[in-house]
């Protein structure tokens, strides 16, 4: 009987389920995405493509787009919060592609998307359609139930559906994160606002119990983002699209540097992102469902690794897929958590500490990565 690839179903259309979703079809995997949303917009937001991640953008054919439309800085700079003393320069630049072979990019979140969608074709994303259920049949294939009354099956069904994982609850039950008792205010805005005030390419303002990290997030320099890890004791939304009050970031910000209160003085609005905890899960695969990125990983954003390591996830998803019939599919998967939960584990907890760069330390076992030879597990 001659093999039959599997049909792949992705739960979400976020940047790691977009990159699965290409990775899979690059190795001629039928894949299908069910997206909850109506549609996609540009969230206010920014994001750090370490050399870990490029390797596998760049193989999947983004490189004119990064090229063109993300920010390369010299530097990664840490530098006290008041005085402005440098604590730290992390070379990138020249000395990044001569070290890893890739740059290390600095954009806009919803850019990165867009360049991801345009690698899927328009039949393969659904919309509108928000998981309600699964069910494994003793032949392995799942069915999905979705809100709006329709069903689908799949050979086997990939959890790419973010912190608030549906496919993470069905699997495991419902998981009570633990708020860390800080928020992150964030926006992305033009840097026509700053009326000419000289501002770092990108850095990392270190208090003695709260920071903020800003930088371009494109090569025409026109816009800025930035982004704080401030204590809230009393705040819990965890949320990309809640409001925050300019004033209180304002205030919480006061004896900074000069060049951070410009920042915050020149930004029209915020959004506020209660930050959260969750511990490395005891397992990622149940027959034939298996969770990528932040579904079971989520990590603090301290390291900047949440996209990059969801984007590890699916270059390392199809070499272990690759060449398997429907009936290997189980074993697969095993072996694709194998691989990985070591290493998210790692980055998860190192990113919790929030010491990450402060002061010199080696950054290889991080962004030397390549997650298209890594030795997959036996």
């Amino acid at each position: 009987m001659p093999q039959r690839k599997p049909h792949i179903a992705i739960i979400g259309a976020g940047i790691g389920g977009l990159a699965a979703a290409v990775c899979l079809r690059r190795v001629g995997i039928d894949v299908r995405i069910h997206e909850q949303a109506r549609g996609f917009i540009r969230l206010g937001a920014g994001i750090q493509q370490a050399p870990n991640a490029v390797r596998v953008l760049f193989a999947l054919g983004l490189r004119d787009k990064l090229l063109a439309q993300a920010f390369q800085p010299d530097s990664n700079d840490s530098r006290d919060h008041d005085t402005g003393a440098l604590t730290n320069s992390l070379p990138l630049g020249q000395s990044v592609r001569d070290r890893h072979g890739v740059p290390y990019f600095l954009m806009h979140r919803g850019d990165l998307h867009a360049m991801l969608a345009d690698l899927v074709p328009d039949d393969v994303i659904r919309l509108n359609h928000k998981l309600a259920g699964l069910d494994q049949a003793p032949n392995g294939m799942v069915r999905m139930i979705f809100t709006n009354g329709e069903t689908a099956v799949a050979d086997a069904v990939i959890g790419a559906d973010g912190v608030h994982s549906v496919v993470r609850d069905l699997m495991l039950g419902a998981e009570q994160p633990r708020y860390t008792g800080r928020v992150a205010y964030r926006t992305v805005f033009p840097t026509a606002r700053l009326n000419g005030l000289p501002v770092e390419p990108c850095v990392k303002w270190w208090g003695p119990d709260r920071h903020i990290v800003s930088y371009f997030v494109n090569p025409r320099r026109d816009e800025l983002y930035f982004v704080t890890s401030t204590p809230e004791p009393e705040a819990s939304v965890e949320s990309w699209s809640a409001k925050g009050d300019l004033a209180t970031l304002r205030a919480a910000y006061d004896t900074f540097h000069p060049q951070v209160r410009g920042i915050l003085a020149a930004c029209p609005d915020v959004h506020k992102w209660a930050l959260v905890e969750r511990d490395p899960l005891p397992r990622w695969v149940e027959g034939n469902v298996a969770l990528l990125g932040d579904a079971c990983h989520p990590m603090t954003p301290y390291m900047a690794q949440g996209a990059s390591t969801s984007i590890e996830d699916g270059a390392v998803l199809s070499r272990c897929l690759d060449g398997v019939d429907r009936d290997g599919v189980g074993d697969a998967l095993r072996r694709y958590e194998a691989t990985r939960r070591p290493r998210t584990s790692r980055i998860q907890q190192t990113s919790a500490q929030n010491t990450w760069l402060r002061e010199p330390h080696d950054a290889d076992w991080v962004y030397g990565y390549d997650a298209w030879t890594v030795p997959l597990a036996d």
